[in-house]
């Protein structure tokens, strides 16, 4: 793979535009190049040197430019001299003078060399301020590790008291570490996490001894901290929830008890796993950018036969982004902290955990993906032919069967469709670098691609058609009618399959997948009493178009629950219980959705959020009022429905295109659109807001049932929601693309991570009571 393709592969999504623009530099060097066709360019001297130089530079095993780099540099030409100049905040930056101008290309060259600069200045200043960024937060960890240990002590030796001893040992420590202060701080980070595990030892060795004196002008013990220290409540759980508004406070006195301990390491293990993947992510930028400047000047060299890499790099060794050496100190220590107090001095597991392997594909899934597609077309086909040989849409009995069965199998249909759909999505995201796994907050390795998502579509689609074949051959098969009890429980023992499936709790069928699905849900259910996500109101979304899913589980449970599949009629609108239901289970995925956007609005003071809860408020109304007209009729309840529907969807269509996509800027340099665009071709926007529109529409035909063959009754029902789903599906990916571009504008690309304890005192108060510095907004 050529670099440049290897380069963009290994960007953060995030950050692209703080990567080197090695792209636009290989332009110039393609017009400098086309000025000197006839030239043969000689090979540069040191590349081997070079690369050597950029290994060691990456590998912290040569962090300071080298005599011998110099005395090189010596005996090159000096094409080209790098100044060094300071702007405010000590920052440096780097100017490029041409010594020996070329005869030919010398504009080129010199436009080259100042694009050279600004990018150099660019990556070095973003670095810089990342690693300080990096920093503070680890001295923050440092605090919380402290009270962290501190609180292990207590909770694990309730009845130990402070002496003597445990003071001197303190002081002897702190003495020691205060006769080393040459060192960098880098190497002082998370130091007092390792006072604190020698005082661990001490005290456990000395739990049998007496109290002894207090020694006056000593260190107090590590214990103390306790009382500086309360416990964050982020609100992130129902009873969280309602002790934060009981108590109208996010801290909460220590309580010293081992499910309060369990929670602080559960908290700062994550933590920690989040903060290694960042210094990774930045060792990474800084390999790449390196690699990138060796690379661009090696072509310099390459296209004009003048050898000014040696200089050049010279300088970009000696730079920040070259030199420092802060992240390999860092990431020792932390992988030190993290394996012995979250992985029990198990590096392997430990390592494990901090670095995840990435996820492979599998053959085996395109394999299975492709002959379970093979088994749906054909048993789509048989049961089409079953039907029309047949002529059950014709007979009285087959029509009745048909509007018995129909409701049941259409769950199947909603699903597989909309997995389908949300397969594409990822397919079209990773298209894009649309980092949704980012945005979805999914674990490395465990995410599922669309290939996943294509073969658990076609898997239950391969279910769902062979359940309903034979349920339809052994119903209409005259000889096997005396079984139609058991063949009528055929959907039931389906769809039992199903929940089974979802809920099992081994590790088959993508576990974490399935629990990360019923987790979302549930917070969906539950709100507004869970913190909202992103996660939680994106899946609130999914649930507003699958409202004719939900009362498919509604009909099992009169159909099943009532005893009508034995006597084959469906009766469930004669019962008044299942009338109230059939209106409640369609607003519950609307209600959800308001709740998270008042609790949003609470919590964020942010009026768009109110806004957005009026939007699904009257969306309520309207399902309400077309509920009742539905079932009722009447010119009333239609005129009714036709104005609350027309209403919700204009305000649910403006904040699709306005507030969901982004679009439709008005000082925007794409007209009608926004200024970052990840499809290349504008019309799939216009022609995505256009069908948005039209579809948002669709349930007219439900309200004014026009005379349109094929679509009356239930076969328009199914029609619209299918289209409602294939309208969610365009939305998802404009959606995602919209979050996506808002994290790079900012450059957001870690996880927002709550830190369990808050201290007390104001030197320390900013410090405790803060977070991550990368809040990632919903």
């Amino acid at each position: 793979m050529k670099f440049g393709k290897e380069f963009k592969k290994q960007m953060v999504p995030e950050w692209t535009d703080a990567y080197m623009d090695y792209s636009g530099l290989k332009r110039i060097l393609s017009e400098l190049r086309s000025l000197k066709p006839n030239k043969q360019p000689s090979t540069p001297r040191g590349g081997s040197q070079q690369r050597s130089k950029l290994y060691k530079s990456f590998s912290g095993l040569n962090l300071q430019s080298s005599e011998s780099g110099s005395q090189e540099g010596d005996l090159e030409d000096q094409v080209i001299a790098v100044n060094t100049m300071k702007r405010e905040g000590s920052r440096k930056v780097y100017d490029t003078k041409i010594v020996l101008p070329s005869e030919e290309g010398g504009d080129i060259e010199a436009t080259f060399f100042k694009k050279l600069d600004d990018e150099l200045n660019k990556t070095n200043l973003f670095y810089k301020d990342k690693v300080e960024e990096v920093m503070n937060e680890a001295a923050l960890l440092n605090k919380q590790m402290e009270a962290l240990i501190a609180l292990r002590i207590k909770v694990e030796n309730p009845s130990f008291g402070d002496s003597s001893l445990i003071r001197r040992l303190s002081s002897e420590i702190a003495s020691m570490s205060a006769s080393d202060k040459d060192r960098t701080p880098e190497r002082k980070i998370l130091d007092s996490e390792n006072r604190m595990d020698v005082n661990v030892s001490y005290q456990i060795e000395h739990t049998t001894h007496g109290e002894a004196e207090k020694t006056s002008g000593q260190k107090p013990s590590p214990l103390d901290i306790l009382d500086r220290v309360k416990m964050n409540n982020p609100l992130d759980s129902p009873i969280s929830t309602i002790r934060g508004l009981l108590n109208d406070s996010k801290e909460e006195e220590l309580s010293f008890k081992k499910e309060e301990l369990k929670k602080a390491e559960d908290q700062l293990k994550h933590a920690f796993i989040e903060f290694y993947r960042k210094l990774r992510l930045l060792k990474n930028y800084s390999f790449m950018n390196l690699s990138a400047f060796s690379k661009i000047m090696k072509k310099y060299e390459k296209f004009t036969s003048r050898r000014a890499a040696g200089s050049y790099m010279k300088t970009v060794d000696d730079s920040y982004l070259g030199s420092s050496d802060e992240l390999t100190g860092l990431m020792e220590q932390v992988e030190k902290t993290f394996v012995n107090h979250f992985a029990k001095s198990n590096r392997r597991a430990g390592m494990k955990i901090l670095r995840p392997k990435p996820k492979r594909e599998k053959h085996r899934i395109t394999f299975l993906s492709g002959f379970f597609s093979g088994c749906t077309v054909a048993l789509l086909v048989a049961t089409v032919l079953v039907i029309k040989t047949r002529n059950i849409t014709e007979i009285e009995e087959g029509t009745s069967y048909m509007q018995n069965i129909v409701p049941l199998y259409s769950l199947y249909l909603y699903i597989v469709l909309h997995m389908l759909v949300y397969a594409a999505d990822i397919y079209f995201w990773r298209r894009c670098r649309v980092n949704y796994t980012f945005i979805f907050g999914f674990k490395q390795g465990t995410e599922l691609g669309y290939r996943e998502m294509f073969l658990l579509s076609s898997g239950l689609s391969v279910l769902a058609l062979a359940s309903f074949l034979a349920n339809l051959h052994m119903d209409m098969d005259a000889r096997r009618r005396e079984h139609n009890y058991i063949t009528e429980l055929v959907p039931l023992g389906l769809v039992t399959v199903i929940f089974a499936i979802t809920f099992c709790p081994f590790n088959i069928i993508y576990r974490s997948s399935r629990y990360f699905l019923i987790q979302c849900i549930s917070h969906c259910i539950s709100a507004p009493l869970y913190k909202v996500t992103l996660p939680d109101f994106f899946m609130g979304d999914q649930l507003t178009s699958q409202v004719q899913a939900i009362r498919s589980l509604e009909y099992y449970i009169c159909y099943y629950g009532w005893g009508d599949f034995s006597r084959k009629e469906n009766k469930c609108h004669d019962r008044d219980i299942y009338n109230v239901f059939y209106f409640i289970v369609a607003v519950i995925p609307y209600w959800a959705r308001f709740l998270q956007c008042l609790r949003r609005l609470f919590e964020e003071r942010d009026a768009m959020h109110g806004y957005n809860g009026l939007k699904y408020f009257l969306t309520i109304i309207a399902v309400l009022i077309r509920s009742a007209f539905e079932l009722r009729k009447g010119i009333k309840l239609k005129v009714l429905a036709l104005i609350s529907s027309a209403i919700a969807a204009l305000m649910n269509t403006h904040y699709d295109i306005m507030v969901d996509w982004g679009l439709l800027q008005r000082k925007s340099k794409n007209f009608g659109l926004r200024d970052k665009l990840l499809v290349s071709h504008k019309s799939v926007y216009f022609a995505a807001m256009v069908v948005n529109v039209v579809l948002r529409f669709a349930w007219v035909q439900l309200v004014l049932e026009l005379q349109v063959p094929s679509l009356q009754g239930k076969a328009a029902t199914i029609m619209i929601s299918c289209l409602e789903i294939l309208r969610r599906g365009i939305w998802n990916f404009f959606r995602l693309e919209n979050e996506h571009l808002n994290n790079v504008g900012k450059y957001r690309a870690f996880k927002s991570v709550p830190l369990p304890f808050s201290y007390c005192d104001e030197d320390d108060d900013d410090d405790g009571s803060s977070n991550s510095e990368t809040d990632k907004e919903e």
